[in-house]
């Protein structure tokens, strides 16, 4: 949870920085975001093939394992369309876009800003970028906070699932917590395979929407 409040104070500096006018020219009129996103792609790749698990993982993989992070791709993509068709500023896929952060705030949100900026301007692209990054921010705190509730309720694996693309990282603590040290090995493969797909997603449904 600290690393989502100290991510929000960030860009909330962001926001009053650019808004007072300190910020030297060359700041603004290079795009350092985009420099950024391919630092978090390349981090994205480090991350996962730095796994000294990863091996372990890879060779006892059975298709059974498959099913919780295809229920949670299945489940958020579902309900983010959901979302979608009731509202009316946003099309169904810009919400699948949102949804397709999967919890990976940072990532998500660069990379939905620089794809629909060039369609859309700097000013829409940037609110659902925005959108995206408080959406999976809140995404991450529910993981954290809710998953005593999840474990009564839904079972061992809903922290799991709604973690997201986090439960190799950041909810792994809370999630052995509450689900059990014997989920860990679910939690980190859950982790590694949605975090995977996180790029993919976010650039295929920004893609759909200028079809």
């Amino acid at each position: 949870m600290k690393g989502s409040l100290i991510v929000v104070g960030f860009f909330a500096l962001g926001c009053l920085l650019g808004w007072s006018g300190w910020l030297p020219d060359v700041v603004i009129e290079n795009d350092i975001t985009v420099y950024v996103l391919y630092l978090l792609m390349f981090q994205v790749g480090l991350s996962i093939g730095s796994d000294k698990k990863l091996k372990d993982i890879l060779g006892s993989i059975r298709p059974k394992l498959l099913l919780v992070p295809l229920a949670t791709i299945a489940g958020t993509l579902v309900f983010s369309a959901l979302v979608g068709l009731l509202l009316t500023q946003w099309s169904v896929f810009d919400c699948l876009a949102v949804g397709s952060g999967f919890a990976y705030y940072s990532l998500s949100s660069i990379l939905i800003t620089q794809l629909k900026e060039p369609f859309w301007g700097v000013q829409l692209a940037t609110e659902l970028g925005t959108i995206a990054l408080m959406a999976n921010i809140m995404r991450e705190i529910m993981a954290l906070l809710g998953a005593p509730l999840f474990v009564k309720y839904f079972g061992r694996l809903s922290p799991i699932c709604a973690g997201g693309a986090t439960t190799m990282d950041t909810t792994l603590p809370i999630i052995t917590r509450y689900s059990g040290k014997d989920l860990v090995f679910i939690s980190i493969f859950h982790g590694i395979i949605v975090d995977f797909t996180v790029p993919f997603f976010v650039s295929f449904f920004c893609f759909y929407t200028r079809m």
